[in-house]
């Protein structure tokens, strides 16, 4: 079957409480999608965000999902697709960690890898399984431009998603061709409520995250950097001498 990308109609979220993902939501609400899954762990901030969605007008539920227990991922997001079509996925959660702390603590670094790679690996397959079975939908990836090269601040969350990014891509070339379509999203970093922008490199909000995950669905697009400027930006410094890099103290 022929790849089918465009708007949903019906979205299923993991990690039902992610900003980026709660502003991509309201943003494909607001043009047609009419259903959303919530997906995480219960909580009243899952509650909060699926009536926030209630408001805006979508038929909003909220299943239960722990990245940490791929056992589980089956039973829960199985129950999601035998409840109709999903025609998009989008894979939000993750794990920042604290790195200074993580790097003496292996189990807390351990648990980072294992959210952001393991589980998403394992709810990525899932979510891959029931689309492919139905014919037609995109799986949307959050990656990070932290995927891009290991920076001495970031390691152990950027190891991670650079498992992620690598994974995704081969998904993508799997199930190129069922009419599955995956698009891998690379934003930079988050800034703050308050406009604050963490580090050195180019950072974004939610709601510009939002605004190109539409425009690449709109097209098709196979991976998305947000804000753009980082696609040149980061090609130019993976290719960089390690002794270079490391003088920029990104």
């Amino acid at each position: 079957m022929k790849d089918a990308p465009g708007l949903p109609q019906s979205l299923l979220i993991l990690g039902g409480t992610s900003e980026i993902a709660l502003a991509t939501a309201r943003r494909l609400v607001t043009r047609r999608a009419h259903t959303v899954w919530l997906a995480g762990r219960p909580s009243t901030a899952l509650e909060s965000a699926a009536e926030h969605l209630r408001h805006l007008g979508a038929d909003t539920r909220t299943v239960a999902f722990d990245a940490l227990d791929p056992a589980g991922h089956e039973t829960a997001l199985g129950k999601v697709f035998a409840e109709g079509a999903v025609d998009m996925v989008l894979l939000a959660f993750a794990l920042p960690g604290d790195q200074a702390r993580d790097e003496s603590d292996p189990v807390a670094a351990a648990t980072v890898a294992a959210t952001n790679y393991t589980g998403a690996v394992s709810a990525g397959l899932v979510c891959a399984r029931g689309l492919q079975d139905q014919g037609h939908g995109s799986l949307v990836v959050l990656s990070s431009v932290a995927a891009e090269r290991a920076r001495r601040t970031d390691f152990i969350y950027g190891s991670s998603k650079a498992g992620l990014d690598s994974f995704t891509q081969g998904l993508g070339d799997a199930l190129h061709g069922t009419g599955v379509h995956v698009m891998l999203v690379r934003p930079g970093p988050l800034r703050d409520r308050r406009g604050g922008a963490p580090g050195r490199l180019p950072s974004t909000t939610p709601e510009a995250v939002a605004t190109a995950v539409e425009a690449g669905l709109r097209r098709g697009a196979e991976s998305v950097w947000v804000p753009g400027v980082l696609r040149v930006l980061m090609s130019a410094l993976r290719h960089l001498p390690r002794a270079a890099f490391r003088r920029l103290g990104l």
